[in-house]
């Protein structure tokens, strides 16, 4: 099941698609799709094996998976979010991996950089750090902004990405 079918997403549907897997997806916008079964958000996370979350940070998505979403997961079912950790309500998610009825993998959590304890030492969880942007083009990417950014206020004009403190 695929929370969230952009860029993301959509790369996750043809991966498993390449594995044979049946792929349930729901986005905000409802939208036909080759690469699986659209479902409502609650449908999806009853009939879903793997739930893997691929949605941004927005006020709609926070805590979008909250106490009673995750009760929809059946015995089992395995949640994987590498989108923000907020999307997840963690007391729940916490609650629901002590108690060995689902699975994780996690490499985002709500207040970052700290981990729930409770977390490190169970088996039906794996945590990972947030490596995604860890490639050669992103941080090739990210130089170049900031070599932009310096070259816009030697000339006397403002950075094109100003950080507000």
């Amino acid at each position: 099941g695929i929370v969230g079918l952009g860029r993301i997403g959509t790369a996750v549907a043809r991966r498993a698609r390449g594995f044979d897997m049946r792929v349930l997806y729901t986005r905000r916008l409802r939208a036909d799709s080759d690469l699986g079964e659209w479902r409502a958000l609650d449908d999806l996370l009853s009939a879903a094996d793997v739930v893997s979350i691929h949605v941004p940070l927005t006020p709609e998505t926070d805590g979008l998976m909250d106490a009673r979403r995750l009760a929809l997961l059946h015995d089992g079912a395995t949640l994987v979010n590498t989108a923000r950790g907020e999307i997840v309500d963690e007391p729940p998610l916490v609650a629901e991996l002590v108690s060995g009825r689902i699975r994780a993998g996690l490499d985002v959590f709500a207040h970052e950089p700290e981990v729930p304890s409770e977390l490190l030492e169970l088996p039906n969880v794996v945590l990972t750090p947030h490596i995604g942007s860890a490639t050669r083009q992103t941080r090739e990417a990210m130089t170049r902004l900031v070599v932009d950014n310096v070259l816009a206020v030697e000339r006397g004009e403002p950075p094109l990405t100003p950080v507000s403190a």
